[in-house]
């Protein structure tokens, strides 16, 4: 197909923010953990699904299945929807408290 770019499993863009390898990382509405160090204007590289352990909100327990949201503000993930953004489920439970869990990051722009 001619007009077919890529699978867009991994998304390579430019930097708005510093970003370490293996931040959960936000580019406009894509979602992803980094693959790559990259300062502002550098290429980026996001990987947008697949299950990765993330810094949690520390004060909050999660159980199999629970949605999970990027608190931009925090840096975390947490178990709370109000303005923030749904980026998967919790692959496994996480204690009260824990420093980080796994996610299922689904993929989905929101």
């Amino acid at each position: 197909m001619k007009t077919y770019v890529q699978p867009g499993e991994h998304l390579t863009l430019t930097a708005t923010a510093a970003a370490t390898a293996g931040q959960l990382v936000k580019v406009g509405a894509i979602v992803g953990v980094a693959q790559n160090n990259a300062a502002i204007g550098d290429s980026l590289t996001l990987v947008r699904r697949g299950v990765f352990e993330v810094t949690k909100t520390s004060a909050e327990a999660w159980t199999v299945g629970a949605k999970v949201y990027l608190d931009e503000a925090a840096g975390s993930v947490t178990v709370v929807d109000t303005d923030n953004t749904l980026i998967g489920v919790a692959t496994a439970a996480a204690a009260n408290p824990s420093s980080s869990g796994e996610v299922l990051l689904d993929g989905v722009i929101r």
